[in-house]
Parts: structure tokens; C-alpha cells; sequence
């Protein structure tokens, strides 16, 4: 008995050591007094970067947080991002893994979850010479042009059916619906969905890995931040273990199709996974990094851009005027007898301008992936010590009133009186990110975000179903790393154009 005793009050001994060796040695920021063992982690309300928005209020643009005995530094304005991702980018780049994290990805094998050092600085270069070059990206343009149209046509049909008349659709279904088939298009070559909306066994199984994934990732969430406790949530090695070993057989074996492909044709296609395998020998990638790559690209790819559109959506809706005046825009430049391309972005200054203005209220990733301090470093004045993580609240910096008029309105007209780059230049708007681990996939995102919204505003009229108004829409979020909506979008499009320009457009590349 007095055994069971003694192990806690050793513990709760050892972290209030510990926490005021800290407090005596190093200048922390300020923020919410921590518990011992589970520090703030119970004072987090779900939505965290809404809570730490509030108390940064409170406590000052720069906060410390404590999940467990791990010190979390969350930043909250354009100075202090900027200080983190470019003045002390080089000691800030390496990548907090959780345990699952360093399960999917090898111990960062791949690009998102590797630290700082050779190996990111080789397979970044892959990226960005390689795999998301203008070149490449103009090359696989028909697949992301395909795929738009496909959801045009499916939407069409939708609200035009006799069942569904006056009823409105399920946004979320297909938006996600193009993220999905463009991404595996992009990645691995493959439509997992025929021209009926049935999905092959290769399909199920990818799905099937995925959700997997995601759930053997939330079964470790307590366990990752409480070290000392970690031996009651122990690491289930076989689950780890089985999940890489289905997820690597059915990349493998797409591999190895792409593979047999070149041999009978004598060229490569343009798809990552062909890149991939035909630059391995010259930037000497091992099967584990091309793996890892492939599935970064559908991690990262898959959930945002749907993400993005249907919040962009949700406030065209709740402002009419300015999907009025996006679809001027479109009539004028594209008129009603054509179908919008990528070529007709630079003539719609106005459309980028609602897609940077959604981005930049509605970050995907609102607190970005965390870095980690690789040294001792200074921000904002105060300490960070060695292995902290650092947070970079990119959803409160778009909406800091101190640097952004009006910040809570959606103005697209903002991005015309001020051209604000938001590719990692200005620390104002920060969707991909800065510095050392900016998105190398940003443009593509940008252009595939920017079509779908064009077409969506060219095929159709948006408004509220039946019966509610404009303002009644849920604009809330749901916890978690991504920002889905809490209540998904459901409107009702009104078709403006020929019935002959709904049809989708295939291409094979």
C-alpha cells in the first residue's frame, strides 16, 4: 500500500521540481497556471485555436502552454510569427512526432515529419524542383480541370433531379468528392471511382487505410503528452504494425503498376508516384521516403482544399453581394457559353481576390504543425527552451484588428486596395505557412481552391435552403488539426447556364 503511495508523490514531486527548475532558469511566456502531471490540458476547450486566442487577450501575444509536462509556446501576431518562422526559422524548424506520428512516418522519413537537417533540406528539393515545379503543375492542370467538372455535372444532376427539387445539397459531399479524386489522380495515377460514383477494391482498401490511420493516431491523444504515465496507454506495436504494412503492400503494388507501365510504353507520366520512382537513383530516395512522400501529398492535400471551399462557400452565401459581384466578374471575362479554365485566372482578379479572403479568415490548419525548438532561443523577449513546441496562431493574426481593417468582415475587395502575398512573404496571412517549412504544395492548392470556387459561382446560384436565412448558417468549428465545419453546409444552387456546360470533361494523362 504504501507503495501505491510513493509512486505518484514522486511523480507530482518530480514535475514541480522540475516545472520551477524551469521557471528559475529561464524567462517563460506568461499563460494559464499549469496542474501538475496533466498541466493545462483540461483548461483547453475543445477548439484550441479559438481558446488560445482568448488568452492571448489575456496574457499577451505570446503565451506559454502546457499539454502535460511538454511546453507548447503559442505566438498570436505578425511580429512574433514573423520573429518564429523567419528571424529563428533555422532553431525553430525541426518537427514535434507524436508516437503515431513517428509510426506513419518511418521517424520522419518523409517531408512533414522529418526534422530539419539533410534529409528534409534533399526531399524538399524534390518538391520543389520536381514535383510541384510550374512545369509539372501545368502538365497535370487536366486532371484538377477533369475533376472540377466532374463536380459540376454531379451537383447539376443533383438539383435538377425530381427528388431533389428544393431541397439543396450536401456541399461537403462534393467538394470532397474532387479532393479525393484529384489527390489520388496527382498521387498515385489512379481514379479509384469510376464514371457511375463506384469505387474499385483498390479504392475501398485506400479508403479503408486512411480511416485506420485516423483512428489509431486518436487512440494515443492522453498518452502523448504524459510521459510518466505512458506505460497505461501502451503503444499497440501490432496495430502500428499491421496498419504500415497494408498501407506500404497497396502503394507498393500501385508502384509496381506505374513500373510495368513505363517498360511497355518507354516514358513517364507526369503523376508524383512516377516522378518519384524515375528520380529515385538521382536524389538517392529510399522506398520508405517515396512512401512517405505519397501519402504527405494525400495527408495534406485530401481534407484541406474541401476544407477551404466549403467554408469560402458558406460565406458567399451569407453575402450576396459579393457573390453578385465574383459572378459579374466571371460573366464578363468567361460569358455564358464556355466553361471556365485555369489560363482564365489572371483575367479574374476578383475571384483570387474571395479565394486569398477565405483563406484568410478560415486557415485550414489554424495553428499550422507545431515546431521544435532544436536549441535554446529567444521570441518576443521571453525563453524557449530547447524541445519546446512552438504554435503559430495563424487564424488570430488574419483577424488581428491591429493590422487588418475590419478583420471579422469577408472583403474581398481588402485584397485589391493592398496586394498581400500569402505564400509565406507577408506574416499577415499565413494559410501555407513560412519560412524553412512553408507548403511547397501552396500553388497548387491555390489554383485547384480558385477553380473550384470559379465554377461553382459560374454554374450556379448559392443561397440558404428554404425557410432559413443567410445569417442562420453555423459558421462554428470542429475541433481537431483540420477546420471542418461544425454543422456542414447545405444550400440550395440555382443553374445559370446552358444545360450543355455541365457535362464533365474527362481527361486521361
Amino acid at each position: 500500500m504504501a507503495l501505491i503511495l510513493i509512486i505518484p508523490i514522486a511523480l507530482i514531486t518530480l514535475y514541480v521540481c522540475h516545472a520551477v527548475y524551469q521557471r528559475l532558469r529561464f524567462k517563460l511566456p506568461p499563460g494559464p497556471r499549469p496542474w501538475p502531471v496533466v498541466g493545462n490540458l483540461y483548461d483547453i476547450k475543445p477548439v484550441r485555436f479559438r481558446c488560445f486566442a482568448e488568452w492571448a487577450q489575456w496574457y499577451g501575444p505570446i503565451i506559454s502552454v502546457w499539454f502535460g509536462s511538454t511546453l507548447n509556446v503559442i505566438v498570436s501576431n505578425s511580429e512574433l510569427a514573423k520573429e518564429v518562422l523567419k528571424e529563428q526559422d533555422q532553431h525553430l524548424a525541426d518537427r514535434h512526432r507524436s508516437r503515431s506520428a513517428a509510426k506513419f512516418s518511418r521517424d520522419g522519413k518523409d517531408l512533414i515529419w522529418a526534422d530539419y537537417g539533410p534529409h528534409y533540406v534533399k526531399v524538399r528539393k524534390v518538391c520543389t524542383l520536381e514535383l510541384f515545379s510550374p512545369k509539372r503543375l501545368e502538365a497535370l492542370r487536366p486532371i484538377r480541370e477533369d475533376e472540377v467538372t466532374a463536380m459540376v455535372e454531379s451537383i447539376y444532376h443533383d438539383c435538377t433531379h425530381s427528388e431533389n427539387l428544393g431541397k439543396g445539397v450536401l456541399v461537403k459531399k462534393h467538394l470532397g468528392a474532387v479532393a479525393f479524386n484529384n489527390i489520388t489522380r496527382l498521387a498515385f495515377g489512379k481514379r479509384f471511382v469510376n464514371s457511375d460514383g463506384v469505387m474499385d477494391d483498390q479504392g475501398v482498401e485506400f479508403k479503408a487505410i486512411v480511416s485506420n490511420g485516423l483512428k489509431l493516431g486518436a487512440s494515443l491523444a492522453m498518452a502523448e503528452h504524459i510521459p510518466w504515465l505512458r506505460w497505461m496507454f501502451p503503444l499497440e506495436e501490432e496495430a502500428f504494425a499491421k496498419h504500415g504494412a497494408r498501407r506500404d503492400r497497396l502503394t507498393r503494388a500501385i508502384m509496381e503498376e506505374h513500373t510495368e507501365a513505363r517498360k511497355k510504353s518507354g516514358g513517364a507520366k507526369q503523376h508524383f508516384v512516377d516522378a518519384l520512382l524515375t528520380l529515385q537513383d538521382k536524389y538517392d530516395l529510399s522506398e520508405d521516403t517515396i512512401i512517405g512522400l505519397l501519402w504527405d501529398m494525400i495527408t495534406a492535400g485530401m481534407d484541406t482544399t474541401a476544407i477551404s471551399v466549403e467554408w469560402a462557400m458558406a460565406e458567399l452565401i451569407r453575402n450576396p453581394r459579393v457573390q453578385q459581384k465574383a459572378q459579374e466578374e466571371l460573366d464578363k471575362v468567361i460569358g455564358l457559353e464556355r466553361v471556365m479554365t485555369e489560363a482564365d485566372f489572371s483575367n479574374l482578379p476578383y475571384l483570387q481576390c474571395v479565394a486569398k479572403e477565405a483563406l484568410r479568415l478560415h486557415p485550414p490548419t489554424p495553428l499550422m504543425l507545431p515546431h521544435r525548438a532544436n536549441a535554446n532561443v529567444k521570441v518576443g523577449g521571453y525563453d524557449i527552451p530547447k524541445g519546446s513546441n512552438v504554435h503559430v496562431n495563424v487564424w488570430a493574426v488574419a483577424r488581428d484588428p491591429a493590422v487588418w481593417k475590419d478583420p471579422l468582415e469577408f472583403r474581398p475587395e481588402r485584397f485589391l486596395e493592398e496586394d498581400v502575398d500569402m505564400k509565406g512573404h507577408d506574416f499577415r496571412l499565413l494559410p501555407f505557412g513560412a519560412g524553412r517549412r512553408v507548403c511547397p504544395g501552396a500553388q497548387l492548392g491555390i489554383n485547384l481552391v480558385t477553380s473550384m470556387l470559379g465554377h461553382l459561382l459560374h454554374h450556379f446560384c448559392w443561397s440558404p435552403l428554404e425557410g432559413m436565412k443567410p445569417e442562420d448558417i453555423d459558421m462554428g468549428e470542429n475541433p481537431g488539426l483540420v477546420t471542418y465545419m461544425r454543422t456542414p453546409l447545405q444550400a440550395l444552387p440555382s443553374p445559370r447556364l446552358p444545360s450543355h456546360l455541365y457535362k464533365r470533361v474527362p481527361a486521361e494523362i
